[in-house]
């Protein structure tokens, strides 16, 4: 049967498609010859060299990448001819082993893996809007020597303007050394498509068919979603084929897009069998094989709170006492939580199916079991039904000797054993809020087995998960970031040794999208299994199952591969390469490594109709520790030193040469005491989510080395700067050093999968570290109000005002720079941002700039202040004022005091608060928009009918580009001076002091002067701001108070004295001062624990 077919993955099932494997795209098909290159390493997983310097051992660390080349050559009869080769790309054998029966055997080339997915293809990192600049020139795929990079997992077509509304053809090119007696058929596999397009296949020239392409659900645009599989067929004619060089041509056009998921050249007539969720008995198999030595399972139970963000299952939320009319979420104990009460812990019997339940707490919640070495020391977190924080526990295998190891006002969980006796758990004692949400943060900590001793291991002001320990000591861990780009798109695999030394990406950090959590190793491999929770994540970390190999490298986003469709898999366990065990819903399942999959438990039927799910299922068996690293904190110092090779050595360096970087500068990430909503508001419009401190300067030697002494425990960040100080390349991420460490980094951005050989001393290292020099004269933390609008003030008002003056305006250039209130923001903190007169990392997810292109040294301002601006000449300390500023983020409040208030339709979650769209003044203003402004104001050009209305933008990623933005609510209304309102100037006639930029059909000014009632209207409205804010009060207004849980917060932290009266004036930027040093790292004599393995 030849024609399109459409596949159900849920019910396709094939034993042909069992437990095959198939080698990546480096293989080469030429002349009958197969060259396959399957993934195998000997040795550490990193390079290591060792430089001494004044007896200092100093190890830089890079991923290699080890491969075997075995050059297989296969001929194999078929009929009369001899099929010219095999080429497979998709799913990769681990370890090197010899992979298993082909899933096409008979394939000429296979491209892909038949799974219904695409994320073997290129682009997936990206996602299509980058189509044009990744791919421009048109897609060309040579089999046997492109990579699968080279081949977008997205085909578009005319209806798809990001790829310039035009058919697009791609190119297959292959070799025969002899042309197949048998009847030849080429199958595209499609994940998914839009709407339909009219698909041409051409064969050496020849146009061979065109028809339809399937229509899909149009989900898997995002290739991590899950789309509606079809197939293709398109049978060659005789004589298509030829001995030698052949092409195959697909050509879309007069629709939309198509999702690739494999492409077969082969003698088949039907699509391949998707390796996809396979129902069969695995049971019997597992427990004769790799689960033989397991009799029980430990598990938790409980319910999933209404909100969707993987992290929000504890604690309290900021707005915890506030009775909001949008609240859905749950309640306990008087305070808005994000847990539901119920949970057990239960264990179940593999082999009779027996469940005993060793905690059960109706009002209560129970999670993260982790079995000990010895097989029988169960450690959990449990939330007493009588308690909101969740605390460690262990229990024995047989329900006697439960213990509570810590407690206090915070959540400990997420726990795993540690090799050295000890146990790693994340914590909200890292004291601070998501900075994109209003849940606490939880940041990986340690402690003794018997829960003494807790200290800190990160100093991420995000979430760190799933801590776990791999096989060489190190432990595995999620880590969510994101300095100068976006919050939505990087949580990916990091490690750090037990006593926090050594934090490195493992996985994922330059490729948005996807929450990689719940990582664990794959015994006899190098390997690990993960959840991959799509997007921005799902509740309960709930993802697809895949495995990744490290060997590639952290990049390279090809070396990970799914193990079974489907996106609601949780908390994976591996006992070999060939047998995983995942909770689903209410099951625990055992999948295998073809996608096949059976249930071996369920809860019943009571718990399911109750809300119960169930998760963490764990052997409870005993198990080999794993290696000891020996700890290398030093606990009576405050710093840490860091060593750099060369920050020349990195990749997108283009056009920079020795010399041209003189320094670092140092900066510090600042934690939220509290955070009120899912945007970045007010601290920027539309870029950095946090404060940063500046701590000072580095120098860079000649050679482009550096040694630097850093303070530990500290979130730190470095910026590039030249020799006029301005930055040169940006970190996008963050180090922390611990007490007494010595680590050290090879340049900006390198190749993970390098190393790097210096060919003489390093001259940084002839030399005592350097000490940050700091930068005396400004401010630590910027403030624009306070430290950047005196400065345009002095340099920029006379010409960018309201008023004309000697100089020039009104509003020269149509730039305002006044200081003037808006809704949320002044007018000029706005007038910057979106007139880019600064270079910031916005909310985007994209990583590693060219030189210059991110920061001071791509900032417009700053080349506006040297006299060729209309004579404006600024002082040496006013530019150095204006480049730190734009280095910290450019933020607008220089305090977590001011956020959740002082702004009229501000955010509370992602929904509007103190909003005016009822006012009457507001209502009479939106009339006389419609009647006097409406003929000329509609769509892009619209007015925004209240102090509120963001005219359909997102308030926390809009393009800049976005016509709309010249008529946003945050730069016509002016509740400062309303009468300045632009909403009200701009149809004022010149004459009467407006600036007569709108005009009637007759020519004139709609507004011939102030006596017009509806231009007073809508000052009237302006005006109606004014006193509002005046009430409600912003961080840089006389008699402003934060908002009450600032306060709470603080007394908890124990910055503030527990009977502070938040109604007594307060220095909050003193107060947040101090609370950041409460979190710094001080000298401890810990001469008791010198011998203990982890401190």
């Amino acid at each position: 049967m030849d024609g399109d077919w459409r596949v159900s993955p849920g019910r396709k099932s094939s034993r042909e498609g069992a437990g095959s494997q198939t080698v990546n795209a480096a293989s080469s098909l030429g002349r009958g010859r197969l060259n396959a290159w399957p993934r195998a390493a000997w040795g550490p997983p990193t390079d290591k060299m060792s430089l001494s310097a004044r007896q200092l051992s100093v190890t830089f660390r890079a991923s290699i990448l080890v491969m075997t080349c075995i050059r297989t050559e296969i001929l194999a009869s078929r009929g009369a001819g001899a099929v010219a080769g095999l080429l497979t790309a998709g799913l990769l054998g681990a370890m090197g082993a010899p992979a298993s029966k082909p899933v096409a055997a008979d394939a000429l080339f296979l491209i892909g893996k038949p799974d219904g997915s695409s994320m073997e293809f290129g682009l997936t990192d990206k996602r299509w809007p980058a189509y044009q600049k990744v791919y421009p020139k048109p897609v060309v795929f040579t089999v046997g020597q492109s990579s699968l990079e080279s081949w977008p997992y997205i085909h578009p077509s005319h209806h798809d303007k990001w790829a310039g509304s035009q058919a697009h053809t791609f190119t297959l090119k292959f070799s025969l050394a002899t042309v197949p007696a048998a009847p030849q058929h080429f199958i595209m596999g499609l994940a998914d498509a839009h709407t339909p397009s009219r698909v041409t296949i051409r064969l050496n020239g020849q146009e061979i068919a065109s028809r339809e392409a399937p229509r899909g659900r149009s989900a898997a645009s995002d290739p991590h979603n899950e789309g509606l599989p079809s197939s293709m067929v398109f049978p060659l004619p005789t004589g298509g084929l030829k001995s030698g060089e052949n092409q195959i041509e697909i050509t879309l056009a007069n629709g939309s897009w198509v999702i690739y998921d494999y492409l077969y050249l082969g003698p088949r007539k039907e699509p391949l069998p998707l390796q996809a969720f396979a129902e069969v008995d695995l049971r019997e198999e597992f427990l004769a094989g790799p689960m033989k030595e397991v009799e029980e399972i430990v598990f938790a139970t409980r319910r999933v709170g209404s909100d969707g963000h993987w992290y929000a299952n504890i604690g309290y939320y900021s707005d915890c006492e506030m009775e909001l009319e949008k609240n859905s979420h749950f309640t306990h104990q008087g305070k808005r939580v994000a847990y539901r009460l119920g949970g057990k812990l239960g264990k179940l019997n593999v082999k009779t199916g027996k469940v005993t339940w060793l905690i059960d707490d109706p009002q209560g919640g129970v999670r993260d079991p982790a079995v000990h070495y010895d097989g029988q020391t169960i450690l959990f977190s449990w939330r007493k039904g009588d308690s909101e924080n969740y605390h460690l526990y262990t229990i024995q295998a047989n329900g006697t000797g439960l213990r509570q190891l810590t407690s206090g006002g915070y959540d400990d969980f997420e726990a795993c054993w540690l090799p050295d006796g000890g146990i790693a758990f994340v914590s909200t004692r890292a004291k601070r809020w998501v900075n994109c949400w209003i849940t606490q943060v939880a940041t990986l900590h340690r402690c003794d087995a018997d829960g003494g001793n807790i200290r800190a291991l990160s100093a991420n002001n995000e979430h760190d998960n799933t801590p776990w320990v791999l096989p060489d000591g190190r432990l595995l861990y999620q880590r969510w970031e994101y300095v100068d780009r976006s919050q939505v798109d990087y949580h990916h695999l990091w490690t750090m040794n037990p006593d926090g030394t050594s934090q490195m990406v493992y996985f994922g950090n330059q490729r948005p999208g996807i929450v990689m959590i719940d990582a664990k190793p794959i015994p006899g491999t190098r390997e690990v299994v993960a959840i991959f929770s799509p997007g921005h994540g799902r509740a309960e970390h709930a993802g697809g199952l895949y495995v990744v190999d490290p060997r590639g490298g952290p990049d390279n986003h090809g070396m990970s591969r799914r193990l079974i469709k489907g996106e609601d898999y949780r908390d994976p366990w591996a006992f070999s390469p060939n047998a995983f065990m995942a909770a689903v819903g209410t099951e625990i399942r055992l999948i295998n490594a073809a996608g096949q999959s059976s249930r071996l438990y369920r809860l019943d039927e009571a718990a399911a109709k109750d809300g119960m799910l169930l998760h963490e299922p764990r052997p409870l068996a005993p198990r080999e520790r794993e290696l000891v690293v020996p700890a290398a904190v030093k606990f009576q110092e405050r710093t840490g030193r860091v060593v750099l090779a060369n920050v020349y050595e990195g990749r997108n360096m283009e056009g920079l040469k020795p010399g041209d970087i003189k320094k670092l500068l140092v900066i510090e990430t600042l934690p939220k005491p509290i955070n009120y909503t899912g945007g970045m508001d007010p601290l920027t419009y539309g870029g950095s989510f946090s404060l940063e401190r500046v701590l000072g300067t580095v120098p860079v030697e000649p050679d482009g080395s550096a040694y630097m002494d850093l303070p530990a425990g500290r979130g730190l960040f470095f910026v590039a700067l030249d020799e006029q100080d301005l930055s040169v390349k940006r970190m996008q991420s963050f180090l922390t050093v611990q007490p007494g460490e010595t680590t050290s980094c090879v340049g900006c951005h390198e190749q993970r999968t390098q190393s790097y050989l210096p060919n003489r001393p390093l001259q940084a290292l002839a030399r005592a570290p350097s000490t940050v020099e700091p930068i005396r004269d400004c401010p630590d933390v910027f403030d624009f109000p306070r430290d950047i609008q005196p400065i345009l003030n002095r340099l920029c008002v006379e010409c960018h005002d309201y008023t004309a003056s000697p100089r020039g305006g009104p509003r020269a250039g149509g730039i305002i720079l006044t200081g003037d209130h808006g809704p949320m923001f002044s007018h000029s903190y706005f007038t910057l941002t979106v007139k880019r007169l600064f270079s910031d990392g916005r909310n985007q997810p994209r990583s590693n700039y060219a030189p210059r292109e991110l920061g001071s040294g791509a900032s417009r301002i700053l080349k506006m202040l040297d006299n060729t601006h209309y004579g404006v000449q600024a002082s040496a300390h006013d530019k150095k004022m204006l480049r730190l500023w734009i280095e910290v983020g450019a933020p607008y409040p220089g305090t977590y005091a001011a956020l959740g208030a002082g702004s009229i339709g501000g955010y509370q979650e992602n929904h509007q608060v103190h909003t005016d769209g009822q006012w009457p003044a507001t209502l009479a203003g939106a009339e006389v928009m419609d009647r006097r402004c409406g003929s000329c104001h509609q769509k892009e050009r619209r007015l925004p009918h209240s102090m509120s209305d963001e005219l359909g933008m997102s308030f926390w990623r809009f393009d800049l580009n976005d016509a709309r933005l010249k008529y946003s609510r945050h730069i016509l209304f002016n509740l400062s001076r309303p009468d300045k309102s632009l909403i009200a100037l701009a149809p004022l006639d010149k004459a009467a002091g407006g600036l007569g930029l709108c005009q009637g059909p007759d020519g004139q000014a709609v507004f011939a002067n102030t006596s017009d009632a509806d231009h007073q209207k809508l000052v009237a409205m302006a005006a109606a701001g004014r006193d509002y804010l005046g009430t409600i009060k912003r961080f840089d207004m006389a008699g402003y108070v934060p908002r009450q849980g600032w306060f709470r917060e603080m007394k908890r932290y124990g910055v503030l004295p527990p009977d502070h009266d938040p109604k007594q004036p307060v220095d909050f930027y003193a107060v947040e001062q101090a609370y950041w040093k409460s979190l710094w790292v001080t000298p401890q004599d810990r001469t008791a624990d010198a011998n203990r393995p982890g401190f």
